[in-house]
């Protein structure tokens, strides 16, 4: 006796619409996965919720912002949350992208659903929008609360915007990273069959593409540069920017590397500046009112990997034997 996908007509009626039939089939399949997702999305955010109700408490009885407040004001739980964010996007591209074709085609379950009432390019595609829709909502609500927490208090935070614990989970990063990260799980694990060799690969993938976005994240945006007098001291306004590149400059404009006179005696570097005409510093930067538009521009470049590496799987999935 062969199985159904729908079930009997009794269990169609008492389901929901859009919880019937095959995304049935894909949801009760994968459910100790998302019900994992959920509860790190439920308690990560009540944590947060705690974690800003701490910091608005401490920084109220210190009298903030009429009053500057020591440095830092957060405690460890700071510092482990922003690690746990961080580590979402591979978690979820490890854990449920990399096994979710590859178990299927490992464990013949793939095999057994297409010869179904469902064709094999409409399994494929539940099982991979699923996949991704929950990568989707899990980064988006935890970016979203993180994000409530962190820019109205972002002045004393610990880390600045353009650190890897801010601009990766806050705003759209932290999802559209999720996407790319699962996307890229989901072909690897199309591609391999196998599971644990899927989640090993994925593994080394996510490490390797965050060091490519760590590169990379500094050239979203535009630096601007500002040339101020050489013994002066750094502006105010550049307390919360970031450093691109330094150097000192003479009369003319003509540029030289910041250590240029970095002599071993003062006098050595007083006759250094004096004999090259030295006299600003010149000073390239990334401000704060950059990161929105940073954050998006890497976000596209994200989501158009996203796109490409699903349409890839789904096409090479769908031509190649189970």
């Amino acid at each position: 006796m062969s199985t159904t996908l729908t079930g009997t007509p009794a269990a169609r009626t008492a389901r929901p619409r859009m919880l019937r039939g095959l995304t049935w089939l894909v949801l009760r399949q994968h459910r100790a996965t998302l019900g994992f997702v959920l509860a790190l999305v439920v308690l990560g955010s009540l944590w947060i919720v705690y974690q800003r109700a701490q910091l608005n408490d401490l920084l109220d009885a210190a009298g903030w912002p009429a009053k500057a407040v020591p440095q830092p004001v957060v405690g460890e739980g700071y510092r482990n949350l922003t690690t746990l964010l961080g580590l979402l996007p591979g978690v979820l591209a490890v854990f449920f992208g990399a096994p979710l074709i590859a178990a299927d085609q490992e464990q013949g379950t793939a095999l057994l659903v297409t010869t179904q009432s469902v064709t094999r390019r409409r399994w494929i595609v539940a099982k991979v929008g699923w996949c991704l829709l929950v990568a989707l909502v899990a980064g988006s609500v935890l970016s979203a609360v993180f994000t409530w927490w962190w820019r109205p208090h972002h002045s004393v935070l610990p880390d600045i915007w353009m650190d890897t614990s801010v601009f990766d989970t806050t705003g759209p990063v932290l999802p559209a990273f999720a996407l790319f990260l699962t996307a890229a799980g989901i072909t690897i694990g199309v591609l391999l069959r196998r599971v644990l060799a899927s989640m090993v690969v994925t593994f080394v993938f996510c490490v390797a593409a965050q060091v490519a976005w760590g590169m990379l994240r500094v050239h979203l945006g535009s630096p601007r540069t500002i040339t101020y007098p050489l013994e002066a001291p750094l502006p105010a306004r550049l307390d919360g920017a970031y450093e691109v590149d330094r150097w000192v400059a003479d009369a003319d404009g003509q540029l030289y590397g910041w250590g240029s006179c970095a002599e071993v005696t003062q006098k050595a570097t007083d006759a250094c500046i004096k004999e090259k005409g030295i006299v600003d510093n010149v000073f390239q930067y990334l401000e704060y009112d950059q990161m929105t538009a940073m954050q998006w521009t890497g976000s596209g470049i994200l989501l158009a990997g996203t796109a490409a590496l699903t349409a890839f799987a789904l096409w090479w999935a769908s031509r190649r034997p189970l």
